[in-house]
């Protein structure tokens, strides 16, 4: 009885360093990511998704809405993502040339739920975009759908979901968020 007792406790034990080490390991890849974006790294930021990743930023008025029925701000598949990554590293992205300073500050990162193939993850997000002497903070939540290709977790969907009522002062989202 006492042995069984304790490889119980054992197993527990390696449930419970297993899980923190994957936490862990899930908030770092997500401040690996955030460095990517304010340091304007956006091929390799493109390298953190999988072949058929998603981007997503949903309209502040429904930010609940299914992508497929509810038109968003955002939702690019890999080939837009790809355009949209070429287009800012461009002189002729006019918004963002030269390119916004941002910071961003991500907290309250959880995984909400695993399955074999999948994890998913939340965090909150503060992003500041300072350009031409203004600062804009932009506030919200993100959503993680990510995977574990060749040992790395890839990025299978990110919705970043804003907490803004409209995209105010400068009224367009020029940044990837």
């Amino acid at each position: 009885m006492r042995d069984m007792n304790s490889r119980r406790e054992n197993n527990s034990l390696d449930e419970r360093i297993g899980k923190l080490l994957l936490e862990r390991e899930v908030e770092d890849f997500i401040a690996r990511e955030a460095a990517m974006l304010d340091e304007w790294r956006l091929d390799e930021w493109l390298g953190l998704f999988t072949d058929d990743g998603r981007y997503m930023v949903p309209s502040t008025d429904i930010p609940g809405g299914d992508p497929k029925e509810t038109l968003g701000i955002i939702n690019d598949d890999m080939a837009r993502l790809r355009g949209r990554v070429e287009r800012l590293k461009s002189r002729h992205a006019h918004r963002e040339f030269p390119w916004s300073r941002t910071r961003r500050f991500i907290t309250n990162v959880r995984i909400k739920e695993m399955t074999e193939e999948e994890i998913q993850v939340n965090a909150s997000f503060l992003v500041y975009r300072i350009r031409s002497g203004q600062v804009d903070p932009l506030i919200g939540g993100y959503i993680y759908t990510l995977k574990r290709m060749d040992g790395a977790l890839k990025i299978a969907v990110r919705t970043a979901v804003l907490d803004l009522e409209a995209l105010r002062p400068h009224g367009t989202l020029s940044i990837i968020l």
